[in-house]
């Protein structure tokens, strides 16, 4: 077991083992990317080749076994022998330790159970905590394809939080309501093609007794749709338009 280990891999690289931060005695820049790639793919046996890939893009073959075992072994000094497993292919052992991109996938599931299930007040909790690792980034001025697929993954943990966090405040109603304005509101400026931010924003508005405000969120949803897409609104939100309407 690795008692107290937490790595923040979202944001700034945070390596923390029982309160003593242990961040700083990774090898460089390449020894916090080969880490951090480690940690993403843990669950898995990753090729060597794999590996100087992620880090070099382009690595010449014959010298991946010299600048990827002076990284390796440093990794084994840091967290122990056993933590980094296999010569062909190369596994990061740490059984215990929290991980703060594992924890915001798992949360953002307990969040939308809690909301399923109407739970508003259990969805909180997990809400947050995945609102707060997504909205840190991974691995800024940092460019490579695992790179941007993580950051695809933190973008729709975000989204998804910001919408059971909006329907969380909805659900509590009263000056939370606000709270759901403003997540609507994000959820549009994040991505305008995403129709539950507007259906977010319309519900909320009326909470606060905003009918027209409402209605011209749909306007405009209606007006992007057609230009961008050439398609209206979904049946969900069109439904939502006809019951602002019919109560103003």
């Amino acid at each position: 077991m690795q008692p107290g280990l937490r790595l923040q891999i979202c944001g700034p690289l945070v390596v923390e083992k029982d309160g003593l931060r242990l961040d700083h005695l990774l090898p460089g820049r390449q020894g916090r990317l080969l880490f951090t790639y480690l940690v993403v793919n843990r669950h898995r046996q990753v090729p060597r080749d794999e590996l100087a890939e992620a880090l070099w893009r382009s690595p010449e073959p014959a010298a991946t076994d010299a600048r990827l075992n002076p990284l390796l072994s440093k990794l084994r000094h840091i967290f122990g022998s056993d933590a980094v497993n296999g010569r062909v292919t190369v596994q990061l052992h740490l059984p215990g330790a929290w991980i703060d991109l594992e924890a915001a996938v798992e949360a953002i599931h307990r969040a939308e159970s809690a909301v399923a299930q109407q739970d508003w007040a259990r969805a909180w909790g997990p809400v947050l905590l995945a609102l707060f690792v997504a909205e840190r980034g991974f691995l800024p001025g940092e460019d490579a394809e695992w790179i941007d697929q993580t950051r695809n993954q933190l973008r729709e943990i975000h989204l998804r939080a910001l919408e059971s966090y909006a329907a969380a405040e909805l659900g509590i109603g009263g000056a939370e309501v606000a709270g759901a304005v403003r997540a609507g509101r994000r959820l549009i400026a994040l991505d305008p093609l995403r129709e539950s931010g507007h259906r977010y924003l319309m519900q909320a508005l009326a909470a606060q007794e905003n009918v027209a405000e409402a209605l011209a969120v749909y306007s405009r949803l209606s007006t992007l749709l057609r230009e961008q897409l050439g398609v209206s609104p979904s049946p969900a939100t069109r439904a939502l338009y006809q019951r602002l309407l019919g109560g103003m």
